[in-house]
């Protein structure tokens, strides 16, 4: 069984232009996320997919496999779709390129869950300690059944504390592995209600009845969404950052 690590690499980000390509500690993002991603232990082979010649040309500089895939995806999953048509695979997983420090132990944990649910799509959250994370819409919260599968995903606080204060919340992170056959049947769906109302296209598996595994790690995803963000990734990247 063929694992295929898939980091998309959109140069149009509304925020934050040519992002891939902003220097962290040296290096371009998206070759700080790919030295990471190559890492794994788990993975066979790992792709960067990208819109961009000036990211096929930065990422040939550090021996990456490059793939030019369409600039009308709406999303990393089908970006990664159109991957699948050009590269071999089994399993594909869906990697953040804007996560440089994404850690390889959590890419192996849910690759092994994969592997033991060929069935599902695997994902993973972490718990919340901060209120503010809590409130924020920009963190997606994921509450899961008793078997760890999702049951919701929302920008919401949930579930809604009414009658007791023993609960925990737990934070999405944007990181899929998906088989190849529910990858490429999921991208075909149109957009559902839920996901265009919490612009969260997850969603989309749930309402049309897909399963999706959820793996509780102590990792945190630390994303860079502003140029303002390399200085805190660069600070965690020396060990001086400690909020």
């Amino acid at each position: 069984m063929k694992v295929v690590g898939v980091i998309p690499a959109r140069y149009g980000s509304t925020r934050f232009p040519g992002k891939p390509l902003a220097i962290i500690k040296g290096k371009p993002m998206i070759q700080q996320v790919f030295e990471q991603v190559k890492r794994s232990k788990k993975i066979d082979e790992v792709v960067i997919a990208t819109d961009h010649l000036e990211i096929v040309r930065e990422a040939e500089k550090f021996c990456a496999r490059v793939v030019m895939t369409s600039r009308e995806h709406e999303s990393g999953s089908d970006r990664i779709a159109e991957v699948t048509g050009i590269v071999e695979g089994d399993i594909f997983i869906n990697i953040q390129g804007d996560e440089p420090l994404i850690h390889p132990s959590l890419i192996d944990e849910i690759i092994q869950l994969a592997e033991e649910n060929p069935d599902h799509v695997i994902t993973a959250c972490t718990k919340l300690e901060s209120t503010e994370e809590i409130d924020d819409p920009n963190v997606v919260k994921v509450v899961t059944s008793q078997k760890n599968e999702a049951l919701y995903f929302s920008r919401s606080p949930i579930p809604y504390q009414r009658n007791t204060t023993d609960i925990s919340y737990y934070k999405h992170l944007g990181i899929y592995c998906y088989p190849k056959h529910i990858l490429k049947e999921y991208v075909n769906l149109p957009q559902s209600p839920l996901e265009q109302a919490e612009s969260l296209e997850q969603l989309r598996l749930i309402e049309n009845g897909y399963k999706l595994k959820v793996l509780q790690t102590h990792y945190d995803a630390v994303g860079v969404d502003t140029p303002e963000d390399i200085a805190k990734v660069e600070l965690i990247m020396e060990g001086k950052y400690n909020d």
